[in-house]
């Protein structure tokens, strides 16, 4: 007990002193250059950097040894037929960028930023903005994304959250004039409030349906006031924990009601942005309704709303299901449902989603190559779904994380570029396939090839001669592009 009650001590220790350090934390950090001082009621008179000792990130080649410095992506180089900056079409997370604290299930925040004044008012969320602008004016980007309660504080009403909102996208609207800048999309955060504890659009709660519904409505309301180009739905809590207090099918017909009410509303204020679907298998739910793309895809076919919806696909939740990003992109790809993508990835020997920037430049070919095939993302695009590690706490990591990944990406383009020029890795796959070529494949593939005709032509041709599939050579091929 003893050890009980002074371990207990040393929590309570450890929780006051990192409050102390959130409330001390800005006024010690504060630029220099801050005029007006640091408290968070001077936020309109807010005139200095955020990222002061932070040039504009340029282009300097794969020579430079600059870290501040794209080697990579040079968004005016055209590759492809296309400017790099349209192929990727790059945005900031605004949540993990301005609002990862570095905190897990297992550790507290890490992290105390030099706008941050250890509080989530209204006054701190401009604050947040401001710096959002700044940051992406200097990585040379034009888009972010935003879940509606990460960029305003919730309120104690759904009036009030609705007031904070508008009074945070009137300066972000403010912030956006003279400039290109632009939401790629915004979307709801239905899964931190305890009364999304049983799900949203899949609640057991009635009230819980309809508060979610005017959520949406006002997030969506908000996206288009900003000019963004999407919105997208993460159903975090769209699921179940246990089938047996479940009733799967209930659930699922609400969830498609819900989707076909924001259809309809979309289309009833000419909001033109896509709405997207971002499938994940599970957590924080055991099991989410939206567990990959094909099972996504399915939802949509049985409730008749495959042409309304696309889906954001994410590389570290392809991972979680159990498929490659590849395959998640060809499957959304191929069935005419690619919209974006998250551009991020786990830790192979972590089985939970990490949301960690895409190194890797081998599955950043595969992913530019799946992108290619779609001729390009618009108006989707490149979402850094991503955060700093949780011992990366300088605000200069914020730059180097996101150029990193844009660069990987940017090589990965550059390596697609090479195997469409080269070729070999094309016609390897024709190849393949080239039996279909024949009178036969035609037949077969125009459908029109039936049972009895086929055991026709497999008695005349005999016993097939079947071909090697080449996987030692295509890999070969491939990795020569890297």
């Amino acid at each position: 007990m003893k050890t009980k009650g002074a371990y207990l001590l040393l929590v309570l220790l450890i929780e006051l002193g990192l409050l102390a350090f959130a409330l001390a934390a800005a006024p010690q950090t504060c630029p220099a250059n801050l005029e007006g001082g640091c408290s968070a009621a001077s936020d309109d008179d807010w005139t200095g950097e955020f990222f002061p000792g932070i040039p504009k990130i340029k282009y300097e080649g794969p020579n430079s040894k600059n870290p501040l410095s794209f080697k990579w992506y040079n968004a005016e180089e055209v590759i492809l037929g296309k400017k790099m900056k349209d192929w990727m079409r790059f945005s900031v997370a605004f949540w993990h960028t301005f609002r990862g604290t570095g905190s897990d299930p297992f550790g507290a925040p890490t992290k105390m930023w030099p706008w941050e004044d250890g509080t989530n008012s209204l006054a701190m969320a401009k604050r947040r903005m401001r710096a959002n602008f700044e940051f992406i004016k200097k990585l040379g980007l034009n888009r972010w994304c935003f879940h509606d309660r990460d960029i305003a504080p919730d309120g104690k009403t759904l009036a009030e959250s609705n007031a904070n909102l508008d009074e945070v996208v009137a300066l972000a609207k403010e912030l956006q004039q003279g400039t290109e800048i632009r939401p790629l999309w915004g979307t709801a955060q239905l899964f931190m409030h305890p009364r999304y504890m049983h799900g949203a659009a899949t609640s057991s709660e009635v009230a819980v349906y309809a508060y979610a519904a005017a959520q949406v409505k006002k997030a969506m309301e908000v996206t288009q006031y900003l000019g963004g180009e999407n919105f997208v739905f993460w159903g975090g809590r769209e699921g179940y924990q246990s089938l047996l207090n479940t009733d799967m099918e209930k659930e699922l017909d609400h969830l498609a009601t819900f989707f076909q009410a924001a259809v309809d509303y979309k289309k009833k204020i000419g909001f033109n942005g896509t709405l997207l679907i971002e499938p994940k298998p599970q957590e924080p739910t055991k099991h989410q309704y939206d567990w990959d793309a094909a099972t996504t895809m399915s939802f949509l076919l049985k409730y008749g709303l495959k042409d309304e919806l696309k889906l954001n696909i994410e590389c570290n939740h392809a991972t979680l299901s159990g498929h490659s990003c590849h395959h998640e992109l060809e499957t959304a790809r191929i069935n005419g449902l690619l919209g974006n993508i998250d551009a991020n990835t786990g830790d192979p020997q972590t089985g939970w989603d990490t949301d960690q920037f895409m190194t890797d430049i081998s599955e950043a070919t595969l992913v530019m190559l799946s992108v290619v095939r779609n001729g390009g993302l618009a108006p989707g695009g490149f979402n850094f779904d991503a955060k700093l590690r949780r011992e990366s706490t300088d605000v200069e990591d914020l730059f180097l994380a996101h150029i990193s990944g844009m660069d990987t990406m940017a090589r990965g383009l550059r390596n697609v570029a090479k195997l469409v020029e080269d070729g070999s890795l094309a016609e390897l796959v024709r190849n393949r396939y080239k039996s279909f070529d024949s009178e036969l494949g035609a037949l077969i593939e125009a459908g029109k090839a039936d049972f009895e005709t086929l055991e026709k032509k497999a008695m005349e041709m005999g016993e097939p001669t079947i071909a090697s599939g080449k996987q030692e050579l295509a890999e070969m091929i491939f990795q020569s592009a890297l």
